[in-house]
């Protein structure tokens, strides 16, 4: 056990997130993403949403600050209104960050082709829609 880490970040996911470095991607996936199939490195969280576990992850991950948008998400398909947790993403973003980013939105396809380039994806129990989310790992810094 660890003092400072959330309890539910355990020790397989604890591992990936410390061995990305700056610009790899995680991608945190709910229940009816292709994680399997589609990732190089598989975390399992099931019985976890996505919400508590992107809380959890940016205490201990930095945002990439060299880019638009560190935070990409699943858009919607024409005529779909706007998921709900997308509202939620938001507010665990602007308490966890002093100047919060921007949030960007990619095609199902595109996601899918970057999920295939990303360092690890998590596949959680989550159960909202489109709650996929892509969170791009920034430096570490001293100061």
């Amino acid at each position: 056990m660890l003092k400072g880490v959330p309890a539910n970040i355990g020790p397989d996911l604890l591992k990936v997130l410390s061995e990305m470095g700056h610009g790899d991607e995680l991608v945190i996936a709910d229940g009816n993403f292709p994680a399997a199939s589609l990732a190089q490195r598989l975390v399992r969280a099931d019985g976890l949403g996505v919400p508590e576990l992107l809380e959890s992850i940016l205490q201990l991950v930095p945002l990439d600050t060299y880019v638009e948008s560190p935070l990409v998400l699943m858009a919607t398909v024409e005529g779909d209104p706007e998921p709900p947790i997308w509202g939620v993403y938001r507010d665990i973003v602007n308490r966890s960050q002093d100047e919060p980013p921007a949030i960007s939105h990619i095609g199902r396809q595109e996601f899918y082709d970057r999920a295939r380039l990303a360092y690890a994806v998590v596949a959680t129990g989550e159960r909202e829609v489109y709650a996929n989310i892509i969170v791009k790992k920034g430096v570490v810094r001293t100061a």
